[in-house]
């Protein structure tokens, strides 16, 4: 009986008493207005003082207060007194109040918990006060008594884990209902009731009535130019002093505290909400007034700038962009009498050039330059680091001192990495002792950031239309699917199909859009590279943890449960799939029934697409979260590392059987026994023994026959297909020139880890296999389509995308079987141009790419190079770089090699070097892995190395440092 009459308390009555809408009857009956319907919608306590007035804000305290106290007391006349149910009646309370009646339940969680421990409230609420009086930024206030809440309880009752855990759940809940319901303190004082101004004004943590740059202003309510300015300033660049003027604010409080006058002039600026955004920058759209040196004159240039965001340009503008309808604040800020001034791009928006800074300058005031009346001087920076320490050079001459041209590069660039990366157009004047910063805005013809840093890992190579159409929806279905169940609601508005896309048939990734994910997950912008190349990350900012909280905990729950899901999923779907295929003879199917299977094919690799992205950052926090070394790992279950010991003990049995063969027929040579390298299979195949040896070569070709050059390209041949280099590699191996011992592993090595590490195997595994059954069907189509006179050669097929497959073969159109040649040799064709492009850009800006790119500058004498630290130890030799498998040179003892990227297919290759050098990867990379396990230095994400390094060229590598010198003494041969 007690636990129904709990029951019902807790979970019935608690929640009806937040449903309760007693604040929005107090102010209906005794102000007559709706609060649903007015400013932010909320009906809540702030919102009462705000519309309602003192009596009214009073009443609606009183009347939360009371429901607070009502949960506790309830709870108590069930449980035990002061219980953690008491705190769980709160949090059905707060729900009630959040989804039914619209408010946050602050007022209710205060004095509730003042009852149920007033000792632990008295020490929280205090703390608050004395924080909130100092620091008056109540958004540091509210979060940080919601940290504090839970620490308290922690150390009043830390025998009780139960109320531990319901004080975070409260204090979890609070957050997340705080990140999704909009403040009516951020509503302008000035339309609050007349005796309520003096509180919101308090309450909203302003010294003063008037905002200004020095304050952490919101872009939604100051828009960005203000918002960015009052930014940058608390970074420590010089910024003018400013005031803010927000929408239907009364300018008259404002102009009283300010004092223009001939020697101290001030300018009014407009920031309008939605002005100088990522998408919109209405540069030239809205009115700015300089000059102005009376409280007359302040006061008709902030009407004139107001009245100026509706002017008809600026309305067709917003219309044309997309832009909603909001407001316009003003800025004023003391004028600068600049000697010189003018505007800066961090990157070039014409050329795209990589490294160019594009300054424009002259005497005089900025709005010359952005006016468009005088053309200015100009000027290109390229900014050069070396060991920490960044030069400028300097394209161009005229009247501006170039130390203050280098100046502005400098700043030009250090405000783009402040910014993620974003190309930043920066207005900057110079008084003669001072570089001011008087506006930054992104550079939206340069955006999206399109980043080959990443996805040179993850799809390496030039990709063709067919793996690209293939490719792309899978894998951004899935990073999408696993971003929405992170951010929930939020994801609204973000269209995840732009995750990637090609560029010079090389995939690239939008480093703009997942910036705008990983911020709205309140985790640091660089977090994907964090998780997929084992960079370093910097720790998200606690209040945006905590807003985040329920999404985080959702990927969290997802991430527990990995090996269950993948456990199920392999016994239900991809044992009994790959059983059901294999079944089959691709060569016996008809076009219908390949297309049948190529969709079946393509529903286990949606799956097994969610496991391969999963399964490797799972292990990436893991090793990360327990410190494990990545020689404490291992990683026997990748498949190329499997395949690549089997081959060395084979290549052993090999070589013995050839050796006693010969020693047999030539028994009294006294010669050391030796065997003819070109001749191994043929010479195996004469001998039993050596007949099993074959047999067990093929059986290992039908084991691992789906590995490929480039696992997740569909286009590039198998092993099973052209098992030439699997041989050659075998010789090799039998001739002695083997890979290091595998390191053994520790006993201690972490189990949390290596169990996501062995998962991350078998899914490498089912993926491969699954990506290699869909090529065999498209060769299959291919061979028929061949026959028929639909295609002209070899691999035609891989230049059509799969909707233009299924449409050939559902239902052929004359018009497009008249014109396929020719669309396969277009793209054929631009496939070759693109070829030849070297070294491909690590970045583009924008949508339309330069058609040329940036030239590679050429390598100074004795330069150092440097990238990411993949495999420790020290190597000396000589250079041999590798672009493609088409031409598998012989690895000398001294070989260092140096390639392009590090997929499954270069394993055979990257065992015999001596040290390895690698455009693109990580730690995490397949190459790294391999390396580390044979013992072999190496370093990845070393930028056009394939370029800069030369064949013959003597290094000498650090893996542990990442560091590459050149001995340009030792000349190429």
């Amino acid at each position: 009986m007690l636990e129904l009459r709990g029951f019902l308390v807790i979970f019935v009555i608690c929640p009806l008493l937040g449903a309760l809408p007693l604040i929005a009857w107090i102010t209906s009956s005794l102000s007559k207005k709706q609060l649903a319907q007015l400013g932010t919608g909320n009906i809540g306590v702030s919102a009462a003082f705000y519309h309602g007035g003192t009596l009214v804000g009073t009443l609606a305290v009183l009347s939360e207060a009371f429901k607070g106290i009502a949960a506790v007391l309830l709870a108590r006349a069930v449980f035990d007194d002061g219980s953690a149910w008491e705190l769980l009646a709160l949090i059905t309370l707060v729900l009630g109040r959040y989804f039914v009646a619209n408010g946050a339940g602050t007022t209710n969680v205060v004095w509730g918990f003042a009852v149920h421990d007033p000792l632990a409230a008295i020490f929280v609420l205090l703390l608050a006060g004395i924080s909130f009086t100092i620091i008056r930024s109540r958004q540091t206030a509210k979060y940080g008594v919601l940290i504090v809440f839970p620490i308290i309880v922690r150390l009043l009752h830390s025998e009780d884990g139960f109320r531990l855990f319901a004080a975070i759940a409260l204090a979890g809940l609070l957050a997340w209902i705080y990140n999704q319901i909009p403040d009516d303190l951020d509503l302008p004082t000035t339309e609050a009731t007349t005796e309520s101004q003096a509180a919101m004004n308090f309450f909203r943590g302003d010294k003063s009535s008037v905002l200004t740059l020095d304050d952490e202003l919101d872009a939604d309510f100051v828009g960005n130019k203000a918002a960015k300015l009052a930014e940058i300033k608390r970074w420590g660049y010089q910024v003018p002093k400013g005031w803010v003027l927000l929408p239907y604010e009364d300018a008259q409080n404002l102009i009283d505290i300010l004092q223009p006058s001939e020697l101290s002039p001030l300018v009014v600026r407009s920031s309008a909400i939605g002005e100088d955004t990522d998408t919109a920058s209405a540069a030239g759209q809205y009115e700015s007034i300089l000059n102005v040196t009376t409280k007359q004159g302040l006061l008709s240039a902030i009407n004139r700038t107001q009245a100026s965001y509706n002017n008809p340009g600026a309305v067709q503008y917003r219309r044309d962009r997309n832009v909603k309808e909001a407001a316009m604040a003003v800025l004023v800020q003391q004028q600068i009498r600049s000697v010189y001034s003018g505007v800066a791009f961090s990157r070039d928006p014409i050329t795209q050039e990589v490294d160019a800074i594009v300054i424009e300058a002259l005497p005089g005031s900025p709005t010359q330059i952005v006016s468009g009346r005088v053309t200015p001087e100009q000027y290109r920076a390229f900014m050069v680091e070396n060991d920490d320490v960044s030069f400028i050079y300097l394209e161009g001459q005229g009247k501006v001192p170039p130390v203050i041209i280098k100046q502005v590069a400098y700043l030009a660039r250090h405000l783009e990495e402040r910014y993620h990366g974003i190309p930043q157009d920066i207005e900057w004047s110079y008084d003669g002792q001072t570089l001011w910063v008087l506006q930054t805005r992104p550079i939206t013809t340069l955006l999206p950031i399109w980043t080959r840093k990443i996805a040179a890992e993850v799809i390496p190579g030039l990709i063709r239309p067919l793996t690209w159409s293939i490719n792309r929806p899978l894998t951004c279905g899935v990073w999408g699917g696993i971003f929405a169940i992170a951010l929930g609601e939020r994801s609204l508005g973000l269209d995840f199909n732009e995750t990637a896309t090609l560029h010079f048939s090389h995939a690239y990734f939008n480093a703009t859009l997942l910036g705008q994910i990983f911020r709205r997950m309140g985790l640091p912008p660089e977090s994907l590279e964090f998780l997929t190349r084992g960079a370093k990350m910097s720790k998200p900012p606690l209040d945006t943890t905590l807003q985040n909280l329920p999404g985080l905990l959702r990927l969290l729950g997802r991430e527990l449960s990995l090996k269950q899901d993948f456990q199920r999923d392999n016994r239900v779907r991809f044992t009994v799939g790959m059983s059901q295929l294999s079944q089959e003879m691709v060569d016996d199917l008809d076009p219908q029934k390949l297309l049948t299977r190529i969709d079946y094919i393509l529903e286990l690799l949606q799956r097994a697409t969610y496991y391969s992205i999963l399964a490797p950052l799972s292990a990436a926090l893991r090793q990360s979260i327990f410190k494990v070394k990545d020689l404490d790992i291992d990683n026997s279950r990748t498949p190329e590392v499997a395949a690549i010991r089997v081959l060395q003990e084979l290549a052993t049995q090999a070589k013995q059987v050839l050796c006693a063969n010969i020693a047999n027929e030539e028994p009294n040579t006294g010669l050391a026994v030796s065997f003819d390298p070109d001749n191994v299979f043929e010479d195996l195949a004469v001998s039993s023994e050596g007949q099993k040896i074959l047999a067990e070569f093929e059986s290992i070709l039908q084991r691992y026959g789906y590995l490929s050059e480039v696992g997740t390209d569909i286009a590039v041949p198998t092993w099973k297909e052209e098992p030439e280099a699997v041989k050659r590699l075998l010789v090799q191996f039998m001739l002695g020139n083997q890979p290091g011992t595998v390191k053994k592993r520790r006993k201690k090595s972490n189990m949390f880890v290596q169990s996501r590490v062995d998962i991350k195997g078998q899914v490498t595994e089912i993926y491969s296999r699954l990506l290699a059954e869909l090529r065999w069907c498209f060769i299959a189509l291919e061979k028929q389509w061949l026959n028929y006179g639909m295609l002209s050669q070899k691999d035609d097929i891989f230049f059509l995308e799969f909707e233009e497959i299924r449409q050939l073969i559902e239902a052929p159109n004359p018009d497009m079987l008249s014109r396929l040649q020719v669309l396969v040799l277009r793209r054929r064709s631009q496939l070759e141009r693109d070829k030849e492009m070297n070294p491909m850009p690590l970045l583009v800006y924008g949508n339309t790419p330069p058609i040329i790119p940036a030239l590679m500058p050429a390598l100074a004498p004795d330069q150092i190079l440097q990238g990411i630290p993949a495999s420790p130890g020290q190597a000396e030799g000589r250079v041999k770089v590798l672009r493609n498998l088409q031409d598998i040179p012989e690895i000398e003892s001294d070989t260092i090699l140096v390639v392009p990227y590090t997929d499954s297919g270069w394993a055979p290759l990257l065992v015999r070097a001596k040290g390895i050098i690698a455009d693109a990867g990580g730690r995490l990379s397949h190459g790294a892995i391999l390396a580390r396990e044979y013992g072999i230095p190496a370093i990845m994400d070393v930028r056009n190395a394939t370029w800069v390094l030369q064949d013959g060229q003597r290094v000498r590598i650090d893996g542990s440092r990442g560091i590459i010198e050149i001995d340009n003494d030792l000349r190429p041969y």
